[in-house]
């Protein structure tokens, strides 16, 4: 199984599954002199563990990550950094007996289609398992970003949880902290922990819209045609477990907008260009204008749920399955520091491809 690398020079490959005794990222094209120790990754780590409440899988895992190469002194030398993280609480005896079944709305499937083999504990690579490796790493962006742009703020946070959708005249980003769901809307969050509440203990799911607001990001990173910044975005996005459209802005609505209402007027302020609106996400043209970069997206119900569902085996007979085991009943909330993390690889990626290009060189305005 090729393609479990992203990035260009910030360069990440994820390794393990879900079940073996470990996983973990490579990390390669970190700038050298970056403070770095396992405190500053654990801390992205704990937000994204499984077993906090009542409303993410109970499955126990510390999700403490180890240092294996890369730092000396509390630096990073410029060298691969090599992370792990060991699974502590596999329980690969809920998943026997779906060994010969195919769970619907799950990888199954199609990686048997694909390989010939398939890893039926809790689903090898094709588990969200594997987004642990990837939190391990943006920290470890996170870091070299703070180094780097100290003013960025890379924050996600769930909008939407099915239909139920925050109302944004309460939006505090205080809040986000404050409750199981990552949401600057208290009141919302109230009304989803019943809702959520009564959906868990019948055994089903729900899918949810999460929104990353990248703060202080410096104009002029993304390249054309081929390079753009929301391109990068949309695709570390769309990579995520359960993931299935991305919009950057105004998205989807703005096919329902004027010209006139969609363009972001411009104006001279005291220290450079000031928009009136930001329909465009902060990227025009593939590159960031120095505004807010809003991206956001849509995370399917877990696919792992009580109620039986028809399927087929792999000898091709007619079945049905109940999926067993200890599962989320609204995977967009874990998705939350995820999100974060893919951010900020794609960020700290096109910084150095720019710095590399232009060497900081900007067009003078005013």
């Amino acid at each position: 199984m090729s393609l479990n690398t992203y990035g260009h020079l910030f360069r990440v490959t994820t390794w393990g599954e879900s079940h073996g005794p470990a996983l973990g990222a490579t990390v390669d094209g970190c700038p050298p002199g970056v403070p770095l120790n396992e405190a500053d990754l654990q801390v992205w780590l704990d937000r994204r563990k499984p077993g906090q409440n009542k409303f993410t899988t109970q499955r126990q895992e510390a999700d403490a990550v180890e240092i294996l190469s890369g730092v000396f002194e509390g630096l990073t030398t410029g060298t691969p950094i090599q992370l792990m993280i060991r699974n502590t609480d596999q329980r690969s005896k809920d998943y026997g007996d779906i060994s010969e079944k195919f769970r619907p709305g799950h990888a199954d499937i199609t990686y048997w289609q694909k390989y010939g083999i398939r890893d039926y504990r809790g689903g090898g690579r094709s588990s969200a398992r594997e987004t642990a490796s990837r939190v391990a790493a943006g920290g470890v962006a996170r870091q070299a970003l703070g180094a780097l742009v100290p003013s960025m703020t890379i924050t996600g946070y769930m909008v939407g949880m099915g239909g139920k959708d925050i109302d944004r005249s309460r939006f505090d980003w205080d809040e986000i902290a404050r409750n199981p769901f990552w949401t600057p809307d208290a009141q919302a969050a109230a009304e989803w922990e019943e809702y959520l509440g009564a959906l868990r203990k019948s055994g089903s799911s729900i899918g949810a819209t999460i929104e990353v607001t990248i703060r202080g990001c410096p104009p002029g990173l993304g390249a054309p045609v081929y390079g753009k910044l929301d391109t990068g975005l949309a695709a570390a996005m769309m990579s995520i477990n359960a993931v299935k459209g991305v919009e950057i802005g105004e998205g989807m609505a703005a096919a329902r907008l004027t010209g006139e209402a969609n363009a972001d007027e411009i104006a001279m302020g005291p220290d450079g260009p000031v928009y009136a609106s930001n329909h465009a996400g902060g990227i025009l043209g593939g590159i960031s204008t120095g505004q807010d970069i809003v991206v956001r997206f849509a995370v399917k119900p877990t696919s792992s749920i009580l109620t039986p569902r028809k399927t087929i085996t792999k000898s091709g007979e007619a079945t049905e399955i109940v999926t067993k085991g200890r599962h989320d009943p609204c995977v967009g909330i874990r998705a939350v520091p995820v999100a974060e993390a893919m951010a900020a690889a794609v960020i700290l990626d096109h910084l150095l491809l720019d710095r590399a290009q232009t060497g900081g060189t900007r067009g003078k305005i005013g």
